[in-house]
């Protein structure tokens, strides 16, 4: 287990340096710089300009400037904005807890839903629930992340709140008006972590059912009822056990899509954390910044993929990994 946990960590250093060049090379390419605005402004003398350029290091050709960035990277240190001038890590480890807090919040919400409605799908095969939550399901999945969020700010807020029913709040982390506290931010949490899980609760509790109608007509389960066990042993002992482990894999590899859906629904319910401050680099053409953000998003991705392996290894002693 040790020596395979080190061969994946060695396997991340090429993958990362490939998504940080492809990133660095894409950010540059595109039309447009942070010093656009000051080429833009007839004010400024044209020495300024030169000088500011020679400042932000734009004076270089990009593959240049990419290699100074990986040596900084390499000594730790992920540069300053170049729209303020902060430290890249200051910035990120500002708003990481509140991303990290959105999405866990979403993953626990979608697996208390989506497991029990997945396994009740399957027990009631072929019955009303079954297509109800079958036909639901499907709907959910197909929703785009940015419309299900308009959805909810609609129905939670706007019409709640003209039908005087208690409406929940849809932008920011706290009340402006001197909140603050765990019912203030519980409240502006509602919403954002509601349109991250209903997504995966369609794939999830789809998944689930196909498991379990695929593990009840497993000749382990036949011979469990053979033996006289109790529907109740059978189900949850042996059936929903087997059927349970593959979900691990599925929840490890649907995490990026988290994290990514992380960045439209930040940006709607105006939520401070790492999707947010990305949109807000890329708008700014903020080079460094979105280095460090597409970096960090990038290490979550495989750092939870390699967490679900090595969960689906110690859950299941049939699996090894070699």
């Amino acid at each position: 287990m040790t020596a395979y946990i080190l061969r994946r960590l060695l396997v991340m250093i090429p993958l990362l340096l490939g998504v940080t060049f492809l990133t660095f090379a894409m950010i540059n390419l595109i039309p447009g710089s942070p010093a656009d605005i000051v080429r833009s402004d007839p004010k400024i003398r044209p020495e300024a300009r030169e000088r500011i350029e020679k400042q932000l290091g734009l004076d270089k050709p990009w593959p240049v400037r990419y290699v100074l960035w990986l040596g900084d990277l390499a000594r730790g240190n992920l540069g300053y904005s170049m729209y303020n001038r902060v430290p890249v890590a200051d910035r990120i480890g500002a708003v990481l807890p509140n991303t990290l807090l959105l999405t866990t919040s979403a993953l626990a919400l979608a697996l208390i839903v989506a497991v029990p409605l997945g396994v009740y799908a399957a027990l009631r095969h072929r019955s009303w629930f079954d297509h109800v939550a079958t036909v639901g399901a499907v709907a959910m999945y197909a929703m785009p992340t940015f419309w299900l969020a308009l959805l909810l700010v609609i129905l939670f807020s706007l019409k709640f709140s003209a039908w005087g029913w208690p409406s929940l709040p849809v932008g920011g982390m706290t009340d402006a008006r001197g909140g603050g506290g765990f019912g203030d931010r519980f409240e502006h949490l509602i919403l954002p972590a509601i349109t991250l899980a209903l997504v995966q609760i369609g794939a999830w509790s789809s998944y689930i059912r196909s498991s379990m109608l695929e593990t009840l007509r497993m000749d382990f389960v036949r011979t469990a009822h053979a033996k006289g066990l109790g529907e109740r042993a059978v189900l949850f002992r042996h059936a929903f056990r087997n059927a349970f482990l593959p979900l691990v894999t599925l929840v490890g590899l649907s995490l990026p899509e988290l994290f990514g859906g992380a960045v439209i629904v930040e940006s709607i319910f105006a939520w401070n954390g790492i999707g947010r401050l990305t949109i807000e680099a890329v708008n700014r053409r903020d080079y460094t910044l979105i280095m460090g953000t597409t970096l960090m998003f990038a290490v979550l991705t495989m750092v939870s993929n390699l967490l679900a392996d090595v969960m689906y290894a110690t859950l299941d002693p049939r699996i090894r990994l070699e």
